[in-house]
């Protein structure tokens, strides 16, 4: 036989009286009276036939079986206001909400997005970055941009562009008295290295370049992100390992010059992702839509 289910505000009262422990405070929580705290409590009480709270040295207390029955019932009101605010956001067309790594949101994404913007003005964009794997189950992230073979069960996943490696400087370091000329001039230059993911770019560009490991060895500097190591790049600092889909936009205006000729393509490649389910919703297909065409308009 199914319990019946004790008063709804009964519940609510003994939830927020046990995280205050104070019938005051729940009550200003809940915008109602002290008394209707103590009313809701002792009904509460009646329905369940057991006691909740105890007074100890003029403060309150919970009773053992109110220790046991707590964690069970702010769990659930947890699921509800997540529940409603799932819903609410699902509901809510306007906010599109997309996670990607930092970098590519910087030097990427976010050059892109003034034209989405201009053409579905009534779609609100929410940028949000993060270096782990999206939990679409959250239901906080509508879409991901992932790197990867494009293979993740349960995804729809739409192919957006692959990146070569190749070294990126300043326009400054092919001038001057001891000008970048040859990958062998390297050994001369401080070279600027990414983590997160990237460690391994500037040997594997050496190799396919038959140069020397123990260049990549040399003293240099290192960044967690890699727009971080573009920006130094920029700034005549050192010569860094680009990524194709990282640089375009540094390399179209100049900032940054490929001053060799040898392109290591990587094996894999960025990907719109987006639950199979939510695949076909308006303001993600709006989305999806629009980055597919302004990938195939760059080439």
């Amino acid at each position: 036989m199914t319990a019946r289910l004790p008063s709804l505000n009964g519940l609510r009262a003994f939830e927020a009286a046990a995280r205050h422990l104070s019938f005051t405070a729940a009550a200003a929580e809940l915008n109602v009276t002290q008394t209707a705290i103590s009313h809701q409590i002792k009904r509460l009480e009646d329905e369940l036939g057991i006691r909740l709270f105890v007074r100890q040295n003029r403060a309150l207390a919970l009773t053992p079986q109110a220790r046991d029955y707590l964690p069970g019932i702010r769990a659930a009101f947890n699921d509800l206001r997540l529940a409603t605010d799932r819903l609410l956001r699902k509901d809510n067309d306007r906010v599109l909400t997309v996670s990607t790594l930092a970098s590519l949101a910087s030097k990427w994404l976010l050059p892109r997005l003034p034209a989405f913007q201009a053409a579905h003005p009534e779609i609100d964009v929410h940028i949000t970055t993060s270096t782990t794997m999206v939990d679409f189950k959250s239901g906080d992230v509508d879409a991901a941009i992932r790197y990867g073979r494009g293979r993740w069960p349960g995804l729809s996943a739409d192919w957006l562009t692959a990146d070569h490696l190749f070294p990126v400087c300043s326009p400054a370091l092919l001038r001057g008295d001891n000008p970048l000329r040859t990958p062998e001039d390297l050994s001369r230059y401080t070279l600027l290295h990414s983590s997160a993911g990237y460690d391994d770019d500037w040997r594997l560009w050496l190799t396919a370049a038959g140069l020397p490991l123990d260049i990549s060895r040399q003293p240099g500097l290192s960044f967690d992100m890699i727009f971080m190591a573009l920006q130094a790049a920029i700034d005549g600092i050192g010569v860094a390992i680009g990524r194709s889909t990282y640089v375009e936009g540094d390399l179209a205006s100049g900032r940054l010059v490929v001053p060799f000729q040898i392109r290591l393509p990587t094996e894999a490649g960025f990907y719109l992702v987006a639950p199979e389910a939510a695949a076909q919703s308006p303001k993600l297909a709006a989305f999806r839509d629009w980055l597919l065409a302004s990938v195939a308009a760059k080439g």
